[in-house]
C-alpha cells in the first residue's frame, strides 16, 4: 500500500478525484472531491421496504412518546426535533437492550433517518400524517433494521428486519473503519504516509477526511477473512489528510462485525 501511495503523495491535492476499482463485484466508484471527503458515503436504509419477507418483525409502541417539536409540513425534508423523537420511538427498549453498535456498545447503530414514502390516497392532502423510516443496524445480529413511525401519533406503524443488506456506512463507522485501521498492522502504510505528509504521528481517524463504501465478497476474490463480507458489515475506506493528498488504502477491508483487518490480494 505505501508504495502505491508514495507515487502519489504531493501530486493527489485537494479537489482531485481518483478513479477506483469497487469491491469484488468490480464495481465503478470515484473518490469524493474536497467538498465531500468528510461525508458519511450515504445515511442509507431509505430505499429499503420495511415490514416485507419472512423476518418482518410486529409493530412496537414505546410506553411514552416524546413531545412533538419542531414538526415539518408537507412533505418537507425532516427536522431535527423530527428525527430525534423518530429515534427515541423506534428504539423501543427490546432493541436498546438486545441490540449492539459499531463499537460494541448498547443499542443498535442508527443509519440513517427519512421522510417516509406518502401512503396511497395522500399524495395531495396536505394533513397527510409525517411519517419517518429510520434504520438501524444491529452488530449484535448483523440485521438491518427498519422502522416507520407515525410522528403524529407517536407510534411505529410498520416494521422490518433483514440480513445481508448493507447500506453505505455511515460516519461513525467510517470512523470506527479507520480506527481499526490504524491499530493494525495493515495500517503501518497509512501512518507512515500520514506522518510523511504532515510530519505528525496518526492517531485518531480525527485527523482524517474519511468517505467509505460498502465490501461484499465474491467466491475467491478475496481472502478467506473476508469470505463474510456481505453478511458481515464491511468497509473500503477512502483516507484523505486534512488540506493535503489522498492515501490509498482501498487495497485493505475492514469488516466491522468481525473487527478484523484484511488485505485484498494476499490469501
Amino acid at each position: 500500500m505505501r508504495e502505491t501511495v508514495h507515487r502519489h503523495l504531493g501530486t493527489l491535492v485537494a479537489g482531485v478525484a481518483l478513479a477506483a476499482v469497487g469491491t469484488a463485484a468490480t464495481v465503478a466508484i470515484t473518490l469524493p472531491g474536497t467538498a465531500g471527503a468528510d461525508a458519511s458515503g450515504g445515511a442509507g436504509g431509505g430505499g429499503t421496504r420495511p415490514g416485507q419477507g419472512p423476518d418482518a418483525v410486529r409493530p412496537g409502541v414505546v410506553e411514552q412518546a416524546p413531545a412533538a417539536l419542531g414538526k415539518g409540513t408537507g412533505r418537507d425534508p425532516l427536522t431535527d426535533d423530527e428525527i430525534r423523537r423518530a429515534e427515541q420511538i423506534a428504539l423501543d427498549r427490546q432493541l436498546l437492550n438486545t441490540g449492539e453498535n459499531v463499537d460494541g456498545g448498547r443499542g443498535p447503530q442508527r443509519l440513517g433517518a427519512d421522510l417516509a414514502e406518502s401512503e396511497p390516497g395522500e399524495a395531495d392532502d396536505p394533513d397527510a400524517p409525517r411519517r419517518a423510516d429510520i434504520t438501524f443496524y444491529d452488530y449484535k445480529s448483523d440485521t438491518l433494521v427498519t422502522k416507520t413511525v407515525d410522528l403524529d401519533a407517536g407510534r411505529v406503524v410498520r416494521a422490518g428486519t433483514r440480513r445481508g443488506v448493507q447500506p453505505p456506512p455511515s460516519r461513525d463507522e467510517n470512523a470506527e473503519a479507520a480506527r481499526l485501521l490504524i491499530a493494525s498492522p495493515l495500517g503501518a502504510g497509512l501512518t507512515a504516509d500520514y506522518k510523511d505528509a504532515t510530519g505528525r504521528a496518526l492517531t485518531s481517524p480525527d485527523q482524517l477526511l474519511l468517505s467509505g463504501g460498502v465490501y461484499r465478497a465474491a467466491p475467491g476474490a478475496q481472502p478467506a477473512a473476508l469470505d463474510q463480507c456481505g453478511t458481515h458489515r464491511c468497509v473500503r475506506l477512502f483516507t484523505k489528510v486534512r488540506n493535503g493528498p489522498w492515501i490509498d488504502t482501498r487495497s485493505v477491508v475492514i469488516d466491522l462485525s468481525a473487527r478484523n483487518v484484511a488485505a485484498l490480494g494476499h490469501r
